[in-house]
């Protein structure tokens, strides 16, 4: 398979704390791969690497092979990286339609007007806010906020999708809709990088993942194997009831 993003030395430091340390790996075009780890282990910091938010100290993050560690997140957004956060983000005092047109606005190709708004449309239905892009970002459940940042996600026409606890907060029902979503992105060429704690989702929709520990990487490789190795039970699955 062909590796789409490649993280190399990845290393961030906050003062005399080591966040993430010499992190490497890679996530193959169309696979949907899993970022695990307890708290703290670096995971979003990770992220937010990957993401442009923060600039690592050492390292490379490559996506089709160029590195693009260090530029800014709007230059990375708009050359193939989207992503939800872990709190969040929406403008609450713009529509639910305004929202997504917002990231209609910075992909490479950016879409205006009516086509914009069409092209929003479109996207609300695809994550189940259909007929909702009139209603205010800040009247939306918190539920319905998740699906509305992954709409403005999938806006940039993403090659790559990271998601920050996307799933977490939501009940069975919600689960299994938000594990199928998830499903038919990737089916439709999506990459996906998912942080996530529910380990029932993990093990449905990624056939790889990557655990950290303490700011490196403790094991990457099959999920199945990953999940079995003594090292991770130790640090993280072990603990784990789902």
């Amino acid at each position: 398979m062909t590796a789409l993003l490649e993280v190399s030395g990845l290393t961030k430091r906050f003062g005399g704390l080591v966040a993430v340390r010499e992190a490497a790996f890679s996530v193959n075009e169309g696979e949907v791969m899993g970022l695990l780890g307890p708290n703290g282990s670096g995971k979003t910091t990770t992220m937010n690497l990957i993401s442009g938010s923060l600039k690592p100290d050492t390292g490379s993050v490559r996506l089709e092979g160029r590195d693009i560690a260090g530029r800014r997140p709007h230059a990375i957004a708009r050359g193939g990286i989207a992503r939800t956060f872990q709190l969040v983000r929406v403008i609450d005092d713009m529509s639910v339609r305004e929202n997504v047109i917002s990231g209609l606005a910075f992909r490479e190709n950016p879409l205006w007007g009516v086509s914009a708004n069409v092209e929003a449309e479109k996207l609300l239905a695809r994550v189940g806010l259909g007929g909702r892009g009139g209603v205010f970002a800040a009247e939306l459940t918190y539920v319905d906020q998740k699906r509305l940042e992954l709409a403005r996600a999938l806006a940039l026409s993403p090659r790559l999708l990271l998601l920050d606890e996307w799933l977490a907060g939501l009940n069975a029902t919600e689960l299994d809709g938000g594990i199928d979503l998830i499903h038919s992105l990737a089916n439709e060429g999506v990459t996906i990088l998912m942080v996530e704690h529910v380990m029932s989702a993990i093990r449905r929709l990624c056939s790889r993942c990557v655990v950290m520990n303490a700011g490196a990487v403790i094991a990457a490789g099959e999920t199945a194997a990953v999940m079995a190795e003594p090292a991770v039970i130790s640090a993280y699955l072990g603990d784990e009831d789902d």
